[in-house]
């Protein structure tokens, strides 16, 4: 069995090891590709469904942390920021083909990807971000990140968010909450128009605002080598490959997971909103726990990349993706949120441009993000 050397005298790892959630991933395919769609919608007892949901739920959070780990073995080989660009992309495509698929299984829900991308921000800006900054912050007291690179971040999540969730909720040409034809292709326009400039200056223009001490390691004559910290980096067709391997398998089980949760959401009458909130749940899940993780080995900047950019992905590509679904549907996508949401959306807007607005963090601001992600969770129950 072939190994993968660890380096620097870390222990060798057995390959299959290391991707045993290929394998879990392939099986569970197999295992729902034989079940058949009529099965999943309704054929087995409510206890059944609920017992194959947490399988699949478990299984596809194991398949997307094995995309962030193949992500971050390119992250190594091909430096910053374009390790944390491929992470953010790789992760926003399970987002959006996880949002389609819903979409477009069972009942038509035109305010889900509302909902989703709403929960997005909050479980992110602030849950995330909390968890961050209070873990960080007890451990090292403070910690320091660009202050350029946030400030490019937050201006783009700022602008997109206010258009993309709020705007829609004022304007007069169509019903409330939802765009016009022309007003949705202009958003499109926006949406990508902006995320390809701050792409061109994230990896090109102004590369340093989003590097930080560990990123890069200055070697002879001025020039720069990635700094490579992580365990099993082989080639990069093979994480490449590997990659999207997993991001299939992954998308393939979301949307057998779709029917089920389609069908729970029926069967139960559940709020749709708590199913935008398992779909949030489901695709932040890796790229949350690299987030922490950076945070406590003292890379606050490298924290700030994940989930500033997962915020910023999700805005930029999974608006434009819904849209244009709705598009194709010939119906309008629910985009503007209901007053209390439109609250917290611009009350977690102002607390994180005032968090990140020195340079440094602390457990304070730690802190008031989390209360206001338990804000969040109060208010999706109690209204």
């Amino acid at each position: 069995m072939p190994q993968v050397s660890a380096g620097d005298g870390a222990a060798v790892v057995p390959a299959y090891r290391r991707e045993a959630a290929f394998f879990v991933l392939a099986g569970t395919a197999v295992v729902f590709a034989a079940l058949g769609k009529h099965r999943l919608a309704g054929g087995v007892e409510t206890w059944i469904g609920a017992l194959m949901f947490a399988w699949l739920f478990v299984v596809i959070i194991l398949g997307a942390m094995s995309v962030v780990r193949h992500a971050d073995c390119l992250a190594s080989r091909l430096g910053e920021p374009y390790g944390t660009m491929i992470l953010t992309l790789a992760v926003a495509s399970i987002e959006i083909m996880t949002i389609g698929i819903v979409m477009t299984t069972g009942d038509p829900n035109p305010a889900l990807a509302r909902d989703t991308m709403f929960s997005v921000v909050m479980i992110v800006l602030n849950g995330l971000v909390g968890a961050a900054l209070l873990l960080g912050g007890l451990r090292y007291r403070e910690q320091e990140y660009n202050l350029q690179g946030v400030n490019a971040y937050l201006s783009v999540i700022v602008a997109l968010s206010v258009f993309g969730l709020i705007v829609p909720n004022l304007t007069l040409s169509i019903a409330a909450g939802t765009f016009s034809r022309g007003q949705e292709i202009f958003l499109i326009v926006m949406c990508v128009g902006l995320y390809a400039v701050f792409l061109a200056i994230q990896t090109t223009r102004h590369r340093t605002f989003f590097l930080d001490r560990l990123d890069e390691v200055p070697a002879a004559g001025g020039a720069s080598v990635a700094h490579d910290p992580l365990l099993g980096v082989r080639s990069t067709p093979y994480h490449a490959l590997l990659l999207a391997v997993d991001l299939g398998l992954v998308i393939f089980l979301a949307e057998k997971l779709a029917i089920l949760l389609d069908h729970g959401i029926e069967t139960l009458g559940a709020p749709p909103a708590l199913g935008a909130l398992a779909v949030a749940i489901l695709v932040l899940a890796p790229e949350g726990l690299a987030g922490i993780q950076a945070a406590r080995a003292n890379r606050m900047q490298r924290a700030v990349n994940i989930l500033l950019g997962s915020v910023l992905a999700t805005l930029a590509l999974t608006i434009p993706a819904v849209v244009i679904i709705g598009l194709a549907q010939g119906s309008n996508v629910v985009l503007g949120l209901d007053r209390v949401e439109e609250a917290m959306l611009v009350l977690t807007l102002l607390v994180s441009m005032l968090t990140f607005a020195s340079g440094r963090t602390n457990v304070l601001q730690g802190a008031v993000h989390l209360m206001l992600f338990l804000s969040y969770l109060m208010l999706l129950v109690l209204r």
